[in-house]
């Protein structure tokens, strides 16, 4: 903020310079992490803003595909777009190749007269995945158009547009990618070309009423956050650095070592791990004598941050059965040790 104050694209000044080489070696960073091109970055407040602009601006009057673990920021758009949303069965009670074959066939059935098909790569509430290479593929071949949620996914699982046959990729900024609060990322595949969602300035051929023809202007109207798209740029560099499949094998590790322990407090605890759930970071619990709300506040008070409730993801909750209440999320990071672990669980045992 104390070298980069020009306003990046609006002026041929140093400062405005500066501000924009900044910008695009953030889209760099992201187009490489998932296999885009630079121009195909766009910068957006949220995952949330994402996919309202992926999915209102894909929309034509079909019906519109989403997943039984979608996350409201899914679930709504798509409900205030149209009554015609069909759900996919996930499938979480199978695993491997079965599974994948089990859900391909429920989205067949689904297909016809379908505008998009938009689910999330990773659930927000377990650990689960749904096989998005196989439905990119699918997708595809019926000419309806992917989109991706990958918010639990981006910087945890490897993405890749080409590769995994998505249109459109929406991700935070401040979870796996460890940016800034209120950073976020809308990718395009090549030659997906969406209507504006916002229209204003944009540095670019001012003379015209209409918004640019290309991205990323085409979907930037108004001044963008550079010092946000810095620190992005910087959870990125550090992401690639570890490496994600260092990240996703910690992460996961302790995860494990979590559910375990947890296992170990006997049916005083139900752990909502589906047969699906090989690997991941989410540990999603409930104590029997407690609403889930108040266990994650008596947690609070002996230093232990974890959710409890529906997690905005009230689909995923009755796919997984976790009845009234919700359930209490454990969510571990790259910064997370064994001993925090261990500090969870005998914070746990202490409540039951």
């Amino acid at each position: 903020m104390k070298e980069l104050g020009g306003n990046p694209g609006r002026a041929s000044h140093r400062l405005s310079m500066a501000s924009e080489r900044e910008v695009y070696a953030c889209r760099s960073a992201a187009a490489k992490m998932f296999g885009a091109l630079p121009e195909n970055v766009i910068f957006t407040y949220n995952a949330t803003y994402a996919l309202n602009m992926a999915i209102k601006t894909s929309y034509h009057g079909g019906g519109i595909i989403i997943s039984d673990l979608e996350h409201n920021s899914v679930r709504r758009p798509a409900l205030a777009l149209t009554g015609d949303v069909r759900v996919f069965d996930s499938c979480v009670e199978l695993s491997g190749e079965k599974r994948t074959i089990k859900i391909l066939e429920s989205i067949k059935r689904l297909l016809h007269g379908a505008d998009m098909l938009c689910c999330t790569a990773a659930s927000n509430i377990c650990s689960a995945t749904l096989p998005i290479r196989e439905i990119g593929a699918l997708c595809k071949n019926a000419g309806v158009r992917f989109i991706v949620d990958g918010a639990q996914a981006g910087g945890i699982y490897p993405m890749d547009l080409l590769r995994d046959n998505i249109d459109i990729l929406c991700l935070p900024g401040h979870k796996g990618l460890y940016g800034p609060g209120g950073s976020g990322l809308m990718l395009l595949g090549e030659g997906v070309l969406p209507e504006p969602f916002i229209h204003g300035g944009s540095g670019v051929n001012s003379l015209d009423a209409s918004m640019p023809e290309l991205p990323p202007e085409r979907y930037e109207g108004g001044t963008l956050s550079v010092p946000v798209i810095a620190g992005l740029r910087a959870g990125m560099e550090f992401v690639s650095g570890k490496g994600i499949d260092a990240i996703r094998a910690h992460e996961s590790a302790l995860a494990e070592r979590f559910s375990k322990g947890l296992g170990r407090l006997g049916s005083r605890v139900r752990i909502f791990a589906p047969e699906c759930c090989a690997d991941g970071s989410i540990v999603l619990f409930r104590l029997s004598s407690q609403d889930p709300e108040e266990t994650a506040s008596l947690l609070d008070e002996r230093g232990i941050c974890v959710r409890g409730g529906y997690h905005c993801a009230p689909l995923a909750h009755e796919r997984l059965s976790t009845g009234a209440g919700g359930a209490v999320r454990a969510s571990f990071s790259v910064f997370n040790t064994a001993a925090e672990v261990e500090r969870a669980l005998a914070a746990i045992a202490g409540l039951i």
